[in-house]
């Protein structure tokens, strides 16, 4: 358990808690300890899905700007890896992950919750790439990811001109999946999430990875992934139960393993 970020289970879902106050300032040493909870939740077999949250008041507000400041070019050299790939680490949680925003996630705030396979924000949420104000461009994912996620004439607009992004329209143009009044999202997010807790572990897995490393790739590609992660899951024993109890009982009634 790091000093600001820790994971807790419950129910089989896992959240990932971001608390540094006041904002959640993504310095290095939340940055190390995202990804040391992010493979700690891909380790553990208790968790079945996660939620990745910041609190009641704010998500994040972005990376710590006094510590970049201090940077030099040598100093971002060495670091921008270990900061790209400590956000990647969620993304390649191979178990659903929500975001469940409340106010702020800016910045390297807003590259953490692309990070996530939905996003839940609250109706006070606000989020951007205001990097450009800096002087710099997205440096965790915003540019590759945000573009993914909305296209890139809307990614564009956001990332050249800086301006945050109020819920109703992050919802508009697909950056959130849903919005909740900001005392219920996280609870929607774990309810989402807890879904998962008797689902068929490795064919959810599959699912992401053939989706993600589809997105990756040119369509035969895709496919040629798609098909080897199918045929896999015939070794499992939850593929079984699964074509076993549908013979027997239908759909829907069967009790996985996780194996």
């Amino acid at each position: 358990m790091g000093e600001f970020v820790r994971l807790e289970v419950a129910d089989g879902v896992g959240t990932i808690r971001l608390d540094r106050p006041k904002m959640n300032a993504l310095d290095v040493q939340m940055q190390e300890e995202i990804r040391a909870a992010a493979a700690e939740a891909t380790d553990r077999d208790d968790v079945k899905a996660v939620v990745v949250y910041g609190g009641e008041r704010v998500f994040a507000a972005g990376a710590d700007v006094k510590e970049m400041n201090a940077m030099s070019y040598t100093d971002m050299v060495k670091r921008s890896g270990g900061l790209q790939s400590a956000f990647t680490a969620v993304a390649r949680i191979p178990k659903p992950v929500v975001a469940a925003v409340t106010g702020y996630a800016l910045g390297g705030g807003c590259e953490l919750a692309l990070c996530a396979d939905l996003r839940f924000a609250a109706d006070n949420a606000v989020l951007g790439q205001p990097e450009i104000l800096l002087g710099i461009i997205p440096g965790a994912g915003g540019t590759q990811r945000l573009t993914r996620l909305v296209g890139p004439s809307t990614a564009k607009d956001l990332i050249f001109t800086g301006r945050f992004v109020q819920a109703d329209e992050a919802l508009a143009i697909g950056l959130v999946d849903k919005i909740f009044p900001a005392e219920s999202v996280y609870e929607e997010a774990l309810a989402w999430c807890r879904q998962f807790a008797g689902a068929a572990t490795y064919a959810v897995r599959a699912a992401k990875e053939s989706i993600d490393r589809g997105l990756e790739v040119d369509l035969d590609t895709g496919l040629e992934i798609e098909r080897q992660q199918f045929a896999a899951l015939f070794a499992t024993e939850d593929r079984a139960i699964g074509m076993g109890s549908f013979v027997e009982s239908g759909p829907g009634k069967a009790q996985f393993t996780g194996r």
